[in-house]
């Protein structure tokens, strides 16, 4: 079984005029969403409101349209004050403003607050410009995750100076072999550019399976963002969100007990802004957020909180309950969705290596594939329930949250037969009239129920078609691009997320990141995957 989904190499899209409007702004939106070098607008920073500036690596040579573009975009240029070996070299704090990291060629961003090329959201845009044949964009946008690991350490969460200590999940190689696959079969084998590619693909997976990264002992990987305290951006984005989660934990007494502690028992290196982010104890109506109510000390958040905080936000999956409340133990847990992409990297390596001749490196992949692939069927499995599901390697226990994730293994090819047959049953858990809801749990936050998200309708269904079950993917896919598309009806938007019970962009975030943007680039993408995947019958009730 091939280790990635295959690109369709079927005839354009054939479809009916009730398509004509929507697929014309996906194809506009590919513009309207790309920054470069040239665009003045990339400068722009919804989430810090910081001054315009620009900040290219110390070991990169300063280039004329470098000078350009501060003459041009009124901005300042500088140099980052060290070269960046690996992740974590460096703490975003020191650099003061915050700024956009350069990146060599132009990238489609996601669109509004989202003005910067983002890790995980690249390869699903990736899929969609690779569909709608602007496989030289796509090319580019590679090619700056390049760009980003020789100069930053990594694939970063995205391309802000805020994000250096942090990457985000792994799909270098599936968007690596999707271009590939493309050119290949417009008559372009690119060897030397998939040698190339391969060298840095193997790089990028080294920063996975070291510490901070390793679950424990049990061989598997898990998210854990480097640099301490809370993330820069969120003290100037929902300046409110500590504050929340502070006072959701003093109710229950289990939750204090871990993650809550008197602010004279902080760390003397805590921000003072965090003074701010004390719960409910201290005294609203006071002068000082430090005053105490009835002789009672303010509570603050303490530092193993914001490890968990650090790390959500780095699986992208910020913010759920899946890992705890808030994210909060993020970093105690061996994720599905991250160790089936790893499982993916390690056989994608393998193929590039057997492509470029190259056995012996083969072989090293595919013993790791198969070691890894051993501990997933270990820890992560749950016969009983037919389902994958987290492990907390520190308690030894595997968690009981249902969430959509439980399909990125068989989007990869590592589940069985029986085991894919177990979770196609389950199915009915999450779909809903709208496509897939990200879990089961209403927890107020936005990657929870009753919320779908776009890359998961893409997994779902290529990993249900993968396992021949193709009539639950069309249905999932139909239900899925019918909400968009009567969305898009309404009001002439394609957006970041969807409510599946109600089938609208109307949502109600309660806690972190509440809009809905507008755009939207991995949106978009997989609207045109799924869309091409469809077979006609399903199409035809699409148009009606």
């Amino acid at each position: 079984m091939t280790s990635a989904p295959q690109i369709p190499a079927d005839p354009p899209l054939v479809t009916s005029h009730a398509l004509d409007a929507i697929l014309e702004y996906i194809e506009n939106g590919w513009d309207a969403l790309t920054r470069s070098i040239d665009s003045c607008g990339a400068l722009d920073d919804a989430k810090t409101k910081a001054p315009g500036v620009l900040y290219f690596p110390a070991d990169y040579a300063e280039s004329a349209s470098l000078a350009e573009f501060s003459r041009k975009c009124a901005g300042s240029v500088f140099r980052l004050p060290a070269p960046i070996r690996s992740m974590g070299e460096i703490n975003p704090h020191s650099i003061d403003p915050p700024g956009l990291l350069y990146l060599e060629h132009p990238y489609v961003v996601p669109g509004g607050r989202f003005n910067e090329m983002y890790g995980w959201d690249s390869y699903f845009i990736v899929r969609g410009l690779v569909e709608d044949d602007r496989l030289v964009l796509a090319k580019h946008m590679i090619e700056n995750l390049f760009f980003e690991i020789q100069h930053y350490g990594g694939i970063l969460n995205a391309n802000r100076t805020y994000y250096l200590s942090r990457s985000q999940p792994p799909f270098l190689t599936s968007m690596i072999l999707a271009l590939y696959g493309a050119e290949a079969v417009n008559g372009n084998d690119d060897r030397d550019w998939l040698a190339r590619a391969y060298d840095f693909a193997a790089r990028d997976y080294e920063l996975w399976t070291r510490a901070p990264h390793l679950a424990g002992e049990t061989g598997l990987s898990r998210y854990h963002g480097f640099g301490e305290g809370p993330a820069p951006e969120e003290l100037t984005d929902d300046p409110d969100y500590y504050r929340t989660v502070a006072s959701h934990f003093e109710k229950q007494p289990e939750l204090a007990r871990q993650y809550l502690v008197p602010l004279s028992a902080s760390s003397p290196e805590m921000p003072p802004i965090l003074r701010h982010f004390t719960s409910s104890v201290a005294d609203p109506s006071a002068k000082s957020p430090e005053a105490a109510v009835n002789g009672a000390e303010p509570l603050v958040l303490n530092s193993d909180f914001y490890i968990g905080d650090r790390a959500v936000r780095e699986s992208g999956f910020d913010v759920t309950f899946r890992f705890g409340p808030f994210g909060c133990a993020t970093h105690r847990y061996a994720p599905v969705c991250l160790n089936s992409l790893l499982y993916k990297q390690e056989l994608d390596l393998d193929e590039m290596a057997r492509i470029l001749d190259r056995a012996d490196q083969a072989a090293k992949w595919s013993a790791r594939a198969k070691a890894r692939r051993d501990a997933v069927m270990k820890y992560l499995w749950d016969s009983d329930r037919g389902m994958f599901f987290d492990y907390d390697f520190t308690t030894g226990k595997r968690s009981t949250y249902n969430f959509v994730s439980t399909f990125y293994p068989l989007w990869v090819g590592l589940a069985t037969s029986e085991q894919a047959a177990a979770i196609q049953k389950n199915l009915s858990l999450f779909e809903k009239p709208g496509g897939l809801m990200t879990s089961t749990t209403v927890s107020g936050v936005q990657w929870d129920a009753p919320y779908a998200w776009a890359p998961l309708q893409m997994i779902a269904a290529e990993g249900l078609r993968r396992y021949d079950f193709p009539e639950d993917a069309n249905r999932i896919s139909y239900k899925f691009l019918k909400m968009v598309k009567d969305d898009f009806d309404c009001d002439g938007t394609i957006r970041e997320k969807y409510d599946a019970v109600s089938r609208t962009s109307e949502v109600h975030v309660k806690a972190g990141y509440a809009a809905n943007v507008i755009g939207f680039g991995w949106t978009n993408g997989v609207f045109l995957v799924l869309l091409r995947e469809l077979p006609e019958n399903w199409l035809a009730l699409l148009t009606k």
